[in-house]
């Protein structure tokens, strides 16, 4: 549900973006609509476990979710079959279906997101200077750029700071084992810097 297709079915169970377009816009389908209403079930099982942990997560989902995802499946299947391929809820639906392994995913690993709000935040200021990085000077420059900004989103990501993270990882990495390059990673740092910093206190 990420791509153009997959947003179609979100679209066209819009009734307040539907009014917005007046005559212009497309028809409320109410398959799309019966289709969000179903997924939104499996949202409100995820707005109720904010703040659990991955396996609290994990076994709601084995309880709750499943059977609700199932269900959906199942449905969309049915309705997909009775569709002609041209219409527009047909093609979200396919998007859908076609990468059901992918979707369903959150119910097998707790430590997954049903939602991929948190990546499309992440690299929102990317995308909005998309026209900056044209200027890298070259591959190689924009290979750099985005290896350097992966970097600090991932520190960010791990609540760190990029500018402390990246300065001792640069003063340390040249001195450090290769078997031990994993240490230097945001989620093992900040472990360590906690350790030091409960050392000295």
């Amino acid at each position: 549900m990420r791509t153009q297709d997959g947003h179609v079915i979100f679209e066209l169970a819009d009734i307040a973006r539907s009014a917005r377009r007046g005559k212009n816009a497309a028809p409320i389908s109410p398959l799309a609509l019966e289709a969000v209403k179903r997924i939104d079930v499996l949202f409100d099982i995820e707005r109720g476990m904010n703040g659990r942990s991955a396996e609290e997560r994990l076994a709601v989902r084995q309880q709750r979710s499943i059977p609700v995802l199932a269900n959906l499946e199942e449905w969309m299947r049915t309705e997909r079959a009775r569709l002609s391929r041209h219409a527009p809820v047909a093609k979200a639906m396919d998007y859908m279906l076609t990468r059901w392994e992918g979707f369903a995913r959150f119910t097998t690993d707790g430590r997954i997101c049903l939602s991929n709000n948190a990546a499309e935040r992440a690299i929102r200021g990317l995308a909005l200077g998309r026209k900056s990085w044209t200027f890298a000077g070259s591959d190689r420059g924009a290979d750099r750029c985005a290896f350097m900004l992966t970097l600090i989103t991932t520190a960010r990501l791990n609540d760190i700071d990029p500018q402390a993270w990246l300065a001792d990882v640069l003063a340390r990495i040249a001195d450090t084992p290769q078997t031990r390059l994993g240490d230097l990673l945001p989620w093992n740092w900040a472990a360590r810097a906690e350790r030091i910093r409960r050392a000295a206190a």
